[in-house]
């Protein structure tokens, strides 16, 4: 990586440690219920003896452990096959949005999650890829800074997933505001059904995106090329607004719950730990399992 990549990464990492201690505490917590989920399978680890029933191979009869009765028991090994989870951050105009200094904007906290949960994954012996124009497999604190120069680079218009080899039956994190046409996120979702994927849409919102806590004549400034917005009076218009965002919010958790995946809520004014400490449970709770 040249000087220049290198520093544009260090820049965007900064905002990582705080989160990355966070997230090694979470992954000592939930090692056991998530990566370290216990199956039995091809594998290294001894994981335990169970009886030897008809049709098991007499190879894996441990005969020390059954010369202890007069049962026979087979060894069973830990299941050690990693899964693939693609990543993705949404990096359109729309992400950029914040409404308050002190709040990070909605890509930031989006890039943020998902370099955390690659650690975690990554940690767990998973196989993490961010998807971009060119997918980056992640391995250790390289990958996370080859994911930050890569981030430098990408156009802000890109507000779909590129469209990367993925594998069949694997599982895919999406992190959004989502504020794309319907029948755009419609066939993403069709396209991904095909693959029979398994995944989470995390909805990154700002807490202004939220409520519409503005009053009076306001003007709004589209970041996506879009002609400005004259609001004669912003605070009546409030009760409609949340009205069309519940529709929104219904329309995505529908939507992940037909494909079988899960919908996770977050507002950048909240402490992320929570959002990815419910992101691997969920993740987790697959019966196909990470």
């Amino acid at each position: 990586m040249n000087s220049a990549l290198q520093h544009q990464a260090q820049k965007l990492a900064a905002l990582l440690p705080p989160l990355l201690v966070e997230a090694e505490r979470v992954a000592s917590v939930v090692h056991q219920g998530i990566h370290g989920r216990r199956r039995a399978g091809i594998g290294e680890s001894f994981w335990q003896f169970r009886r030897y029933t008809a049709g098991d191979p007499a190879e894996r009869i441990d005969w020390r452990q059954s010369a202890r009765t007069d049962k026979l028991f087979i060894r069973e090994r830990e299941w050690e096959a990693a899964q693939n989870v693609y990543l993705w951050a949404d990096m359109s105009g729309s992400m950029r949005y914040r409404t308050y200094k002190e709040d990070p904007s909605k890509t930031e906290r989006a890039q943020v999650l998902l370099l955390a949960l690659a650690t975690l994954l990554v940690r767990g012996g998973e196989k993490a890829v961010w998807l971009a124009r060119e997918p980056i497999v992640i391995r250790g604190r390289e990958g996370l800074q080859r994911i930050a120069a890569s981030l430098e680079t990408t156009p802000i218009d890109e507000s779909l997933p590129p469209q990367n080899p993925i594998a069949r039956h694997a599982h895919i994190v999406l992190a959004s505001d989502f504020l794309m046409p319907p029948a755009e996120l419609d066939q993403l979702m069709r396209r991904y059904a095909a693959l029979n994927l398994r995944g989470a849409l995390v909805h990154v919102l700002d807490p202004a995106e939220e409520d519409l806590p503005f009053q009076g004549r306001l003007e709004m400034q589209g970041l996506e090329g879009e002609e400005p917005l004259l609001l004669p009076n912003a605070g009546a218009l409030r009760a409609a607004y949340r009205q069309r965002m519940a529709t929104h919010k219904a329309r995505l958790a529908r939507m992940a719950e037909s494909a079988g995946w899960f919908y996770i809520p977050h507002v950048t004014n909240t402490q992320p730990h929570a959002t990815l400490m419910q992101l691997f449970q969920n993740l987790a709770a697959d019966p196909r399992g990470l």
